[in-house]
């Protein structure tokens, strides 16, 4: 693939993880989503308009948002109030989404940084455009001769969400109420079977931040961005099986890749960030260099 193609295929993907951004996208339609006057998220109008039928637990939208009822005054309340609202949701199936229900929790707050308001289904996220957060491990190696490689998983075919496409060595969810860094360990060996003596050597590099919309809901993610090299010797092996197999590729095949709609999106703007940060991408060469980061960080 021609460079300057190459460079169009990355900048279409990277405006595609931020669709919310964009002209015509659902967000001036979406109310803003509040719990005691802190904006948590963006409810799509359609959404907004079946939660009318709970007003114990969802405010009536006024000054383009929806609050919870400031009758749930704490974690506990507003996190068991808001389940039983989403559990009656699933049953009536109006939502594709809840029919991937994980029994996992997502905390829900402002900012990573601020104490969880409450917590959610982790399904149901996207029906609130309540922030997710992730952890993403570039795995690769590096030679005696300085040539950087870096470990791909390809996808179970019978995962919920993009099966069969290309993914990293490990990635995950941040459940609540659980550390960055256990996650990555956790991750480790559950996906790839990397011992927590390796696992706990990856180092945290960046995040990347983006908003899409699919299917008329709001996905806002961040991902916590680790490089951990391992041992030239070491294999990842199929663990929990989200994974059928993994591949040790050159960075130039990994670029190549990258633009071939093999890669799961999101993993595609991580090693996007990963061959900026070790100069496979560079200034001088690439005309897209600047919409390339700016758009790896992208925020609500």
């Amino acid at each position: 693939m021609a460079n300057s193609a190459w460079s169009e295929k990355v900048l279409q993907l990277l405006r595609r993880m931020n669709s919310f951004y964009l002209p015509g996208s659902c967000r001036a339609n979406c109310l803003r989503f509040e719990i005691d006057g802190a904006q948590v998220g963006w409810i799509p109008p359609h959404v907004a308009s079946l939660l009318t039928r709970y007003p114990q637990v969802f405010t009536p939208p006024q000054g383009g948002a929806v609050s919870l009822c400031h009758s749930l005054d704490s974690y506990e309340r507003r996190s068991e109030a808001v389940d039983a609202v989403l559990q009656t949701l699933r049953k009536e199936a109006n939502f594709t989404s809840l029919k991937g229900w994980r029994n996992e929790r997502y905390s829900v707050m402002p900012n990573f940084s601020d104490p969880p308001l409450m917590c959610m289904e982790r399904a149901a996220t996207s029906l609130f455009g309540v922030k997710r957060y992730g952890v993403h491990i570039n795995g690769y190696t590096l030679s005696d001769s300085g040539e950087v490689k870096m470990w791909l998983a390809r996808r179970s075919p019978t995962k919920q969400t993009y099966p069969g496409m290309l993914d990293h060595v490990a990635a995950g969810g941040l459940a609540a109420g659980v550390s960055i860094k256990h996650t990555v360990v956790k991750e480790c060996e559950e996906e790839a079977c990397i011992p927590a003596a390796i696992a706990e050597k990856a180092k945290p590099v960046n995040t990347i931040s983006y908003t899409y919309v699919e299917e008329g809901e709001v996905f806002p993610e961040s991902q916590f961005v680790f490089d951990l090299e391992l041992p030239l010797e070491f294999k990842p092996r199929v663990g929990d099986g989200e994974v059928q197999e993994f591949y040790l590729l050159p960075m130039d095949k990994v670029k190549e890749l990258l633009a071939a709609d093999d890669f799961k999106p999101n993993c595609a703007m991580v090693v996007l960030d990963f061959l900026i940060r070790h100069s496979f991408i560079e200034p001088d060469s690439e005309p897209y260099y600047q919409e390339f980061v700016a758009g790896l960080h992208q925020k609500v």
